[in-house]
């Protein structure tokens, strides 16, 4: 953000538009975009300022978070766990802690402080009736612009590019109608006890899991992709900055871009914030030595054998889902 900004200066790293990242996450945002237009749910949803307040607040922290720990949610959490790495499991212990004192505030604002967040929000731009919504046309429209888009980078070159920008487009869509977003993962069972999104973030991680140690025992992948030098400080600490920060935003790092294609604004704030978060931490850390210091890059089969790495990241997960499970019965843990 800073570079773009001109604040920074780095001729080394790639432009927006050709690089891997910033296309999935643009692509994220269309594609939420594409799918709430088709479905007539797009709006410019405008929250109290209390409200669009805490969508910065909660990008900020999750920017600082996703340095320490070396990505966010997704690269930092889920992608790590995957890739069997300790920094991953590290970091979901941050993450839980995190939502938990993020959800206390919310708590105790509610209580204590219900004004600073009241207010009736405006919608704008909202369909009347579905039937006669010009919505999905503009959908429509949009969808056939984005799948002709890889034959011009393709005509430029650069054909990858594309095909990254089409892939994020369709993590877009796929989030936006399953409304699936990690921070409800985390949040819920402690908030209205519902365990849906918890069993399926554990289920899609042992799967994602068992993927990665096929492709990595078989040498398909090389062993520390995505083995992040962040166990230990980095990754709790990172994980903690980011889980408060996603609870107060109300959306985790793909969940804010997804939803923010819908209109929501205070995912907007949200999104700008993080990527400032992310920039002034970076800097800041780099200057001072800190990135060295985060802790170590621990591959679990390399520390208890490949049978030993699989069987813990099952183990975790089967125990966050029937945990979450039986405070969904019970709502032993749950504020509402």
């Amino acid at each position: 953000m800073l570079t773009g900004l001109g604040i920074v200066r780095r001729p080394d790293l790639l432009v927006p538009w050709l690089y891997s990242g910033s296309l999935l996450n643009g692509g994220v945002l269309l594609g939420g975009l594409v799918a709430a237009l088709l479905s007539s749910e797009f709006a410019i949803r405008l929250p109290p300022r209390g409200e669009l307040a805490k969508g910065a607040i909660g990008g900020l922290l999750m920017g600082v978070g996703a340095v320490l720990a070396f990505g966010c949610n997704i690269g930092g959490f889920f992608s790590a766990t995957s890739a069997l790495s300790l920094a991953g499991l590290a970091m979901m212990l941050g993450l839980g802690v995190g939502a938990i004192l993020g959800l206390r505030y919310l708590v105790w604002e509610t209580e204590h402080r219900p004004r600073w967040s009241s207010g009736a929000g405006r919608v704008y731009l909202a369909p009347s009736h579905a039937r006669a919504s010009r919505q999905p046309w503009l959908g429509a429209l949009l969808l056939v612009l984005l799948l002709a888009t890889p034959a011009v980078y393709s005509r430029a070159g650069y054909v990858a590019q594309g095909v990254f920008l089409l892939f994020g487009v369709a993590f877009g869509v796929i989030f936006q109608r399953s409304r699936f977003c990690l921070v409800r993962a985390f949040r819920e069972p402690f908030m209205t006890g519902d365990a849906e999104h918890t069993r399926a973030a554990a289920l899609a991680l042992v799967i994602s899991t068992l993927g990665f140690a096929i492709l990595k025992f078989t040498d398909l992948k090389d062993k520390s992709e995505w083995v992040f030098p962040a166990a230990g400080a980095g990754a709790l600490a990172g994980g903690l900055a980011f889980g408060v920060g996603m609870t107060l935003a109300g959306g985790c790092g793909a969940g804010s871009i997804w939803r923010a294609g819908e209109g929501q604004v205070k995912l907007w704030a949200a999104i700008a914030c993080f990527a400032l978060g992310v920039s002034l931490t970076r800097l800041a850390a780099a200057q001072a030595g800190l990135l060295q210091q985060l802790g170590a890059a621990v591959f679990l089969p390399s520390a208890i054998g490949w049978g030993g790495a699989i069987g813990l990241v099952v183990l975790v997960m089967a125990a966050w889902a029937l945990g979450a499970t039986w405070n969904e019965e019970t709502r032993r843990f749950s504020a509402l």
